[in-house]
Parts: structure tokens; C-alpha cells; sequence
């Protein structure tokens, strides 16, 4: 038995002194004290803001924990309030809480398409989608990011309850999924449309209902996954739609029929997030307004380039393609220089594309993005 476990010791060694030598392998590393920060999700700042917080503290005295999965112990009123408030706030029949966004996309995928059913997935679909339907019986075929033409050659092989996932803002690239023409097709073909809303949500829309709500297409989409973890500067999600969706997912999804709840201390930051939100609207101005000029500042330096379709996220690439080690080596001078600032190489990424993931939040200043670019032209070979 020993030898076995020594045996299987082994073979993970040698797997992740490959990761080492190819420059891909992973580590945790603890996030620097004082830093401008050009990295997290927190677009808003509403982890910090003056009445989640105040929630917070409010919330303390309650238990520390949900002590149990929704459906025996870990139930309860503040949840099921805020469920409702959710569906509210982002014009849906009904939501339902999960744990994570990745839970969400898990639970989703796995449960509601069947077997002789068909999921068409964007590409650069995030990894909880992919999972999600690794987990599912129904048929999979990706079509290439953003195209249609592609998606419809794909139709010609779909049976069953065809689903059509994408996101509405794509994490890596920064750019936006064709939401208006996705839903006009979706509708034409009769398709299942679902959006994940991660890097929207809180973000667009009028009042912060997500990309889905501004362009008006609630109707047109199947379900949402809002999650909480970005601009809501908190943990969780919910999978928005149809009430007959959420008893569904109540009885069949196993990422939330045997999860523990989410906290209370959650629950309660939650609910202020969502009154917060509305009153957010200089700041999501000011979000997009730095988002353009960190785009024109960093374009303006040679050797870099940011795609002019990404919003929010940007991915700074560099002309000469220098590979993991270089990007992580700019990414660490930016570091030295006080701007938080991460590298993104392979196998996240293709072996080819590695980049800056550079994000932008309503709390940064001109004066820091101009910086950063200062710092950045100061690291980058021009080939």
C-alpha cells in the first residue's frame, strides 16, 4: 500500500515538475500591502462601502454559519428575501441562490439539459461552463468566440432542447458577447439562450441590473447567472429566470441540493449591496470613462496592445509574443513599482496569447493609469 502511495506521489511530482519547467505551473501567493489596484473584481469598490459594511457589523451577532444545505437546516427568511429581492431588481420570474458563480454554471449545466439535448457553448466559455456540461448527458459542440455563422453551421446537428451558452462580458478577453442578435436568433430557432452575467452584472444597465436588463432582452434569455463575486464585491450567485426554473434546479441541481447555505454575514452584505446599487451611477460613468483612457494610454505605448473591443477587463498584449516568463517578469517590475498588476500564461490561456489582465475600477484615478503606462514603457522590448 505504501509503495502504491509512494508510487502516486511520484507521478504527481513529475507532473508539476513539468508545469515548472514549461514556466505554467501554479502558486498561491498573498496579495501586497499598499498596491493601486489593477487586478481584482471589486469594479465598484462596494467590498468596502460604507453600508455593506455597516450590514456586516449588524449581521455579526447572528450565527456564523447557515449550519446545513438550503433544503434542511441552512434555509431561511433573510435568504429566501433576498432571492426575491434579486429577481426584483433584474426583472426575472425568480432566482435562486448558489454558492459561487462556478456552483451556479455547475448546477445549471448539469441538471437542466438532458440527455438527447444539445448545448452549443462559446469557445471561451469560462471553465464552470465546460465543467457543467462535462457533467451533463446532453450533447456539446463549442462554435467560435462571437460567431454566429459558426453557431448556425452547428444547428444543422443539434436534436433536442437546444441550449446556446455564452457569456455577456468574456473574462480573459474583455470583449462582449452579440447579446441582441444571440436572443434574435435564439428566438428565430427557437433556442435556449443563457448568459452568464459574472463581469456585467452590478456593472450595467441603468440602476446595475447586468448587460441582459439594458438591452432589454429579459424575455429572450432562458436563465442568468448573476454572480456576486465581482461588482457586488462579495461571494455567491443566482441563477435568474422562470419560476418553474428555480423548483427545477431546487430538486435536481446537486451543486445546491448538497451544499451548505451561504452564511447570514453574507446574506446580510448581499441585501445592502443590492440597495447600494442603484445609487452607483457616477461611479459606473466614471468605471467606463477609465476604462477608455487606460485603453488610449496604454495603445500609445509601443510594444503593447489592447484590443479597442475590450471594456472593463483589458488584455495587454505584447508585439514580439514573448511567452510566460517575460510577461511574468513585467508583471512583477509593475508590482516593484506599487501597481498590482497580473500576469495570464498558459494553461489558462493558449501558449501564444499570454498577457497583462489588466481591470479597471470606478476608485482608480488618471494619474494611476498614466503611471502605470509610464512603468510599463519603461519594461517592454520593442521588437
Amino acid at each position: 500500500m505504501m509503495s502504491d502511495l509512494s508510487s502516486l506521489h511520484r507521478r504527481l511530482a513529475a507532473q508539476l515538475t513539468q508545469r515548472e519547467a514549461t514556466g505554467t505551473r501554479r502558486r498561491l501567493t498573498l496579495p501586497a500591502a499598499g498596491l493601486v489596484d489593477f487586478s481584482s473584481n471589486d469594479y465598484l469598490g462596494l467590498s468596502r462601502h460604507p453600508t455593506v459594511q455597516a450590514a456586516l457589523h449588524q449581521a455579526v451577532a447572528e450565527a456564523a454559519g447557515s449550519t446545513g444545505s438550503r433544503l434542511l437546516t441552512g434555509n431561511s427568511a433573510a435568504a429566501e428575501a433576498l432571492e426575491q429581492q434579486l429577481a426584483r431588481f433584474h426583472r426575472a420570474e425568480a432566482a435562486l441562490l448558489f454558492n459561487s458563480g462556478y456552483a451556479a454554471n455547475l448546477g445549471f449545466f448539469a441538471a437542466v439539459p438532458r440527455r438527447g439535448d444539445t448545448i452549443l457553448y462559446d469557445e471561451a466559455s469560462h471553465a464552470s461552463v465546460k465543467d457543467g456540461i462535462r457533467a451533463s448527458f446532453a450533447t456539446a459542440w463549442s462554435f467560435r468566440h462571437n460567431d454566429l455563422h459558426d453557431l448556425e453551421r452547428k444547428l444543422a446537428r443539434a436534436t433536442g432542447a437546444v441550449f446556446v451558452a455564452v457569456e455577456a462580458l468574456y473574462s480573459m478577453d474583455g470583449d462582449m458577447a452579440p447579446l441582441t442578435e444571440l436572443a434574435s436568433l435564439c428566438q428565430e430557432k427557437e433556442l435556449y439562450l443563457v448568459v452568464d452575467e459574472a463581469h456585467t452584472n452590478g456593472v450595467y444597465g441603468a440602476r446595475g441590473e447586468g448587460l441582459v436588463a439594458e438591452l432589454g432582452l429579459e424575455d429572450a434569455v432562458f436563465a442568468r447567472i448573476l454572480t456576486f463575486g465581482k461588482a457586488l464585491g462579495s461571494q455567491g450567485a443566482a441563477v435568474a429566470g422562470a419560476a418553474v426554473l428555480r423548483d427545477y434546479l431546487l430538486n435536481f441541481s446537486r451543486p445546491f441540493i448538497y451544499t451548505t447555505a451561504l452564511p447570514p454575514l453574507t446574506i446580510a452584505g448581499l441585501a445592502a449591496a443590492y440597495t447600494v446599487l442603484p445609487t452607483l451611477t457616477a461611479e459606473r460613468k466614471r468605471l467606463f470613462a477609465l476604462s477608455d483612457y487606460l485603453k488610449t494610454q496604454l495603445n500609445a505605448v509601443p510594444g503593447l496592445h489592447v484590443p479597442a473591443a475590450s471594456h472593463i477587463i483589458h488584455p495587454v498584449f505584447f508585439t514580439t509574443s514573448p511567452g510566460s516568463a517575460y510577461v511574468r517578469q513585467i508583471a512583477a517590475a509593475a508590482q516593484s513599482s506599487g501597481f498590482d498588476v497580473r500576469a495570464i500564461v498558459s494553461p489558462t490561456v493558449p501558449v501564444g496569447t499570454e498577457r497583462l489582465r489588466l481591470i479597471v475600477h470606478s476608485y482608480n484615478t488618471e494619474a494611476e493609469v498614466e503611471g502605470l503606462a509610464r512603468v510599463l514603457a519603461g519594461q517592454v522590448t520593442v521588437g
